[in-house]
Order: structure tokens, then C-alpha cells, then sequence
């Protein structure tokens, strides 16, 4: 195994159970047991971070993202999904860029929100650090 288990299971050396597929990204069902139908969407290339990924993989991991939600809603019977991402390294068990997919059934008990502990600044001071 190699230094990056997603890299390994892109390259065909770990195994996954795909459930869809571009080019550039590559979409499986998490060997996590968090949730029962929680996926993960990646770029084929290597990135850290979405900071490090490069504009045509994540090009490919939306366009693939978008197509596993419409699959899950049209032909498996889930009435959405809610789409993760975690950015701190700390956070993170594999240190290759990645979105959390979780189908969604209408009354199936996730809470996929965490409990914020409410703004501790105002409004528009948020929006002047972020513009």
C-alpha cells in the first residue's frame, strides 16, 4: 500500500465498492459504519485540499457529485443528499481531497448539522473579512 489509500484504490491496488465513475473522479461506498449509505467523490489526481486540487478535478468531482445525488433520487428511491466536507488535517483520516455524500430519506434521524455555538461577531463584520 502506498502512502495515500485513495491513490491506491484509483490505481486499482486497494479494492472499493465504486458506484460511479468519470475520467477524473471516482465515486464508492465509505468503508466508514457512521452511516449506513454515506459515499465519497474524488478526484482520480491527487489533492490534499480543495485548496490543492486543480480546476479540472474538481470540475470532475462536482459534475460527478451531481450525477451520483440525481442517481441516488431517480433510481434508488432516496429523497436527497447532503453533501460534507471536512478541512482540517486533524479532521481528516485520509489526507486526499474528498466530499461526504450521505443519501437522505425523508424521517430517517440524521443530523448532519452540528449544533453551532451561535456568531460571535456581527454580520457585516463576518462579510467585510470574507469579501
Amino acid at each position: 500500500m502506498g502512502e495515500c489509500v485513495f491513490c491506491d484504490i484509483v490505481r486499482g491496488e486497494e479494492p472499493c465498492r465504486p458506484v460511479l465513475e468519470s475520467d477524473l473522479a471516482l465515486c464508492f461506498v465509505s468503508s466508514d459504519d457512521q452511516a449506513d449509505y454515506h459515499l465519497l467523490v474524488i478526484p482520480k489526481r491527487h489533492a490534499v485540499n480543495i485548496l490543492d486540487c486543480d480546476a479540472e478535478s474538481l470540475r470532475a468531482v462536482a459534475d460527478l457529485t451531481q450525477r451520483v445525488a440525481r442517481h441516488l433520487v431517480a433510481d434508488c428511491g432516496f429523497d436527497g443528499v447532503d453533501l460534507l466536507n471536512t478541512s482540517f488535517e486533524d479532521n481528516q483520516s485520509v489526507l486526499h481531497f474528498h466530499v461526504h455524500l450521505l443519501a437522505r430519506s425523508h424521517g430517517d434521524g440524521l443530523d448532519t448539522w452540528p449544533k453551532l455555538p451561535g456568531r460571535a461577531i456581527s454580520l457585516d463584520a463576518a462579510w467585510r473579512r470574507m469579501r
